[in-house]
Parts: C-alpha cells; structure tokens; sequence
C-alpha cells in the first residue's frame, strides 16, 4: 500500500466538508448520460463542484479502496482556479486543499 494513502483518505474527507460548508454540495446526482461526459472535468455536462462530488471523490477512494496505483500527476487546482475566479474569498479553503491534493499526488512514494 502508498504510505501516502491515508493521508488522502482524510484530505478527501477534508473536500468532501468544504463543499459541503460552502453549498457546492448536491443531494441529487447527475444523469447518467451527464456522469458519461468524456470532457476533462465533465466541463460539458456539470459544473466543477458536481464533478468533484460525482466523479473525482468516488473514483479517488475507489482507487485507495482497491489499493490501485495514484496517478502521477493531479491538475485539479488549475481548474479551480480558473472555474472560482470570481468567488475567490469563497473558494479560498477549497483551492487550498486541492492544492495540498496537487502536492500529495506528485510526492514520490
């Protein structure tokens, strides 16, 4: 097992609250056809926030669940940055965490 994975464990956790704090977090999920979207970050069918409650948060802890390899590489921060521009105050604790996130990825095992 990566030694990294119950520090991500928590840090989803940690995600998965801020949305929540911050209403970003859906009790209806998207269709299927929505959850389909071959666009990175689903940009065509979701907002961000959606895709990090349906897509991004599932298939994280699918993969420590499994015990699967971490990918090598996260650029989640990049997008976030971009889609929260204009809620920078609001978003502030989650561009933070994901950019811990971003870091964790890339650190070696």
């Amino acid at each position: 097992m990566d030694a990294r994975f119950p520090i991500l464990a928590d840090h989803l956790l940690l995600i998965e609250r801020e949305l929540r704090l911050q209403g970003w977090w859906s009790e209806v999920a998207p269709s299927a056809e929505d959850l389909a979207s071959v666009e990175p970050f689903a940009v065509d069918t979701m907002d961000f926030s959606q895709w990090l409650q349906w897509v991004f948060l599932p298939r994280m802890k699918q993969i420590l669940e499994s015990d699967l390899p971490l990918p090598n590489a996260s650029g989640i921060l990049a997008m976030a940055e971009m889609v929260y521009a204009s809620q920078a105050e609001k978003s502030r604790g989650l561009r933070a965490l994901l950019a811990q996130f971003d870091e964790l990825i890339t650190q070696a095992e």
